[in-house]
This record gives C-alpha cells, structure tokens and sequence, in this order.
C-alpha cells in the first residue's frame, strides 16, 4: 500500500507529495532489466586488439550516448511515478511488465537505428558480412519498414507510460492525491501521450510516403523540444494560476 503522509494544513502544497521512499520489489526488478538492456547496448563487448578495432570501437560511442539517453529518461519517468505514487497493484505490475518486455525487445533495433545512422553520416555505411563482402547496412526499401518498427516502439513505451498515470489517477482517493497532484498526473498523461503520439504518426508516415522519403519521417522526433516545451508552457501557467487559488484557501487543522 502507498505510504501515506499526514499533513496538518489540509491546502495543498506546491511539491508532489512522494508516497514511496523504499525501493518496492516491482523496481528492483526494473532495475535489473534495464542494468541488463544497457549491456545489450555497450559499445562492444570484446576488448579492441588493434588500434584499428579501437577506432571501429570509438565510432560507436555518439550511437551509444543517444541510445543511453534514451534508456535514461524512460528509467528516470519510471522512477518519478514510483516515487510519486507507490503503487504495486495488479494492473501497475502489469503494465510494468511489459514495458519491460518492450524495452529489452526493442534495444537491438534502437541500436542498430543510430548506429547505423552515425555510420552513414561518418561515411562509414558499408559492414562485411560473412563472407567478406561489403555490403550497404540497409537497403533503401527497408527503410520505411525499419521506421515503422522504430515508431511502434517509441509509441507503445510511452503509451504504457499514459496507461500508468491512468491508473494512479484512478485511484486519487486511495493515494490522497490534492488537487495540484491531480493536475500534474494530467500533466504527465498529456506529455506522455505526445510521445506516443509522435511515434504513431512516424509509423503511419513511414507506411503511407513513398519508399524515397519514408525514411525522413524520422525528422519528426525534432518537434519533442518544441512540443514539449509549449506543454510545459501552457500547463506551468494554469498550474501556477491553480497554486494561487489553492493559497487563498482557508487552512484546517
């Protein structure tokens, strides 16, 4: 059960009240699987024997920087709501499991997504396959599909992510939430929902556009700044219009 803090001034106050300071099983277990997709996403897991293998090695360093940015902050939105909500119900369990489950199916093709991208900017877009051969990292017509994997991908994790604030916000009576936590859950969902929604339509656009420009759909996720500014923007003004009313309130003892 959610850890709940008594409060003498029943106004609600300006931080998000954390119902959960120790680290619950469901966490420590997320832990270890994103401990163990970050390994999936090392650089490489041989030591270089030739200088040579150590520049090869090296180019790999900016794919795996994004790649750990990524993996960052989906761990740190994970970490918030835990903190923020505690919960360790059937359906917070659930959708916890397959976030997990997404995030360690799709850590290869993240991988293969910007490593493969740095190559081709560094002019570095041919591999050796088996035989020796060199040979392009991916076919101009497989682009369109391997954006829809990626789409898909970055959509259903935040997706889930809008699923878990749903659920918190199901239960605002059980945790106690005031009415600033109430607004920045709605918050949370809004942003979380316009992740997902760029993933969506980066997979839609990637299957509709001719193969030429289906792979520029990837420019897409350029707007997260953008949107997620003029949602910080627009929320952080209602959400301080919404802290001066909750000031003028009378306190209770």
């Amino acid at each position: 059960m959610p850890e709940k803090h008594a409060h003498s001034d029943s106004r609600p106050g300006t931080e998000f009240r954390p119902r959960s300071r120790e680290v619950s099983r469901i966490e420590a277990f997320s832990d270890v699987v994103f401990g163990f997709s970050l390994t999936l996403l090392v650089v490489s897991l041989e030591v270089p024997r030739t200088f040579t293998d150590l520049l090869g090695a090296m180019r790999g360093f900016v794919p795996f920087a994004v790649c750990f940015a990524v993996f960052a902050q989906v761990w740190w939105l994970h970490h918030n709501f835990f903190r923020r909500y505690g919960l360790d119900d059937i359906v917070t369990a659930t959708l916890n499991f397959v976030l997990l489950f997404v995030m360690l199916f799709y850590t290869y093709p993240l991988k293969f997504v910007f490593v493969g991208l740095f190559n081709q900017v560094t002019g570095h877009n041919e591999i050796r396959d088996a035989s020796g051969r060199m040979i392009p990292w991916m076919e101009p017509q497989q682009a369109p599909l391997l954006m829809v994997i990626y789409g898909l991908g970055y959509a259903t994790v935040f997706l889930i992510f809008v699923l878990l604030y749903c659920n918190a916000l199901s239960k605002r009576q059980e945790l106690d939430l005031n009415q600033l936590e109430v607004f920045d859950t709605y918050t949370s969902i809004i942003e979380s929902g316009f992740m997902s929604a760029l993933g969506v339509l980066c997979a839609i656009g990637a299957a509709v556009l001719p193969v030429n420009t289906a792979g520029r759909v990837g420019f897409l996720f350029f707007l997260i700044p953008i949107g997620m500014t003029v949602i910080g923007t627009r929320r952080g003004n209602a959400r301080r219009k919404l802290e001066a009313i909750a000031a003028e309130q009378p306190a209770n003892p």
